[in-house]
């Protein structure tokens, strides 16, 4: 299912939720909306459910609208399938009544599907791991194992479209880590249009065709998951996805000179969006800067934090421009001085760029 919003708005009184979104989503992508709560992101999962209204424009599946102002196509009529961010088990239920259910209740369910149900949700249960669970209930189940009954609930019925609300928001981290794995297989194996809900940078990252960054009720950018981590286009992008030092400066014929620096640091942008070229900044990423002892050639700075994580360390470093937030392998204490230098990509090896 091809999915098209166009000039999308909502509004809840005179609060305006959405404002004008403009979206295309391509049968069978995976499609993550990102963003803080209060975004949008949400709101817009309903509009694509069939549970809200839009206030302006249309929404269309397969070319046939679905929504306008005044009208909308019930979610039964939509050939979707919903994963919630609470389980929403049904308590009377065992396992293999929950994935049952709609292919039995749901109006657009295929005929092959019901004409088979027993060996559809054989399969289905098979997918998710869950084949030896048929007969639990949901007391008896784990965390994770009640989010798999939940995902098999809604793929059963074979849907279109797949929209997800934070699903995983309520399990703990090793589990998230399962449950992406799950959910990408999932997406391998049946094929269909996910549109997934999230505010967690790593989850968008790791799972998404694409990932539409939303903020204020619009979009703020949207790409692969390379282009919105790598290469942001605006200050709200840089920060909340790669966690990005804004570093000042002042920019010359693509190269960018550091205000902290005594003027001998210089810095190539050639992917620095225009946006930070325009406004005297370079984008730089945790994992961007190399770490060095004083002395070094660069950008000084002070060590005002340091958290051990196992493969590196993470810091603080103060510098005249502010604090920046650092990952390094190298280890330093509390209250060093250090030197600060841009690590540049060159083929699979990162080189330092100073002068």
């Amino acid at each position: 299912m091809s999915i098209q919003l166009r000039e999308v708005s909502k509004s809840f009184g005179s609060f305006q939720a959405l404002k004008s979104l403009n979206l295309t989503i391509a049968k069978g992508e995976f499609v993550a909306i990102l963003g803080p709560s209060g975004c949008g992101k949400t709101t817009l999962l309903r509009l694509l459910a069939g549970f809200e209204q839009p206030t302006t424009g249309e929404i269309c599946m397969n070319e046939t609208q679905v929504a306008k102002p005044g009208f909308s196509l019930p979610p039964e009529k939509r050939r979707i399938g919903m994963v919630f961010q609470a389980f929403a088990l049904w308590p009377h239920m065992n396992v293999t009544e929950h994935v049952r259910f709609p292919i039995r209740h749901h109006q657009e369910t295929p005929p092959s599907i019901r004409d088979r149900e027993q060996d559809r949700i054989a399969d289905v249960l098979q997918m998710v791991g869950l084949s030896e669970h048929g007969g639990r209930m949901p007391h008896e189940l784990s965390g994770g194992q009640k989010q798999r009954v939940a995902i098999a609930r809604a793929i059963a019925a074979e849907p279109s479209l797949l929209l997800m609300d934070e699903p995983l928001s309520s399990l703990d981290a090793m589990l998230r880590m399962d449950m992406r794995r799950e959910i990408q297989s999932v997406h391998r194996q049946t094929g269909t249009a996910i549109v997934y809900v999230t505010h967690d940078q790593g989850e968008a990252l790791a799972m998404a065709d694409r990932i539409v960054v939303m903020k204020d009720g619009r979009i703020e950018q949207e790409g692969t998951p390379q282009d919105i981590y790598l290469r942001p286009q605006t200050e709200f992008v840089a920060k909340f996805v790669a966690k990005a030092n804004l570093v000042r400066g002042r920019w010359n014929n693509g190269i960018f000179v550091p205000m902290s620096s005594d003027g001998t640091v210089q810095w190539a942008g050639p992917e620095v969006a225009p946006y930070f070229q325009a406004c005297g900044m370079y984008p730089v990423r945790p994992d961007q800067f190399e770490l060095c002892p004083s002395g070094t050639a660069g950008i000084r700075g002070e060590v005002t934090n340091v958290q051990f994580q196992g493969r590196e360390y993470h810091y603080h470093i103060q510098s005249e421009d502010g604090t920046w937030e650092i990952c390094s392998p190298l280890s330093f204490r509390r209250g060093d001085n250090v030197s600060l230098r841009l690590l540049q990509t060159s083929g699979s090896r990162q080189e330092a760029l100073t002068r």
